[in-house]
């Protein structure tokens, strides 16, 4: 009798092995920023995308771009943490 597995499993290990995975998790943290970072930091980040292990983040205003730098390890955590997995290594404020 073969194992039966989730539905939800099936998927994640799918997506493991999937080039759709990246594109994934960039549609994810665009969903989750807002919450992660609140509403002010969320309407003044121009991008926010994840390409491999890195976490880019875009802005063009220098006060909120230089909060950012000090964050980084904060944002890599909370990121990580809504993400479910440890994904994210570095964070790239542009």
């Amino acid at each position: 009798m073969a194992s039966e597995v989730s539905l939800q499993k099936a998927l994640q290990q799918f997506l493991q092995k999937s080039r759709l995975k990246e594109g994934i998790r960039s549609m994810q943290i665009e969903e989750v920023w807002e919450q992660l970072m609140g509403k002010t930091i969320a309407r003044y980040t121009d991008k926010v995308q994840i390409v491999q292990n890195t976490l880019f983040i875009t802005t063009s205003v220098a006060p909120l771009k230089n909060e950012l730098v000090y964050q980084k390890n904060i944002i890599r955590e909370r990121v990580n943490e809504a993400l479910g997995e440890q994904i994210i290594s570095e964070v790239v404020i542009q």
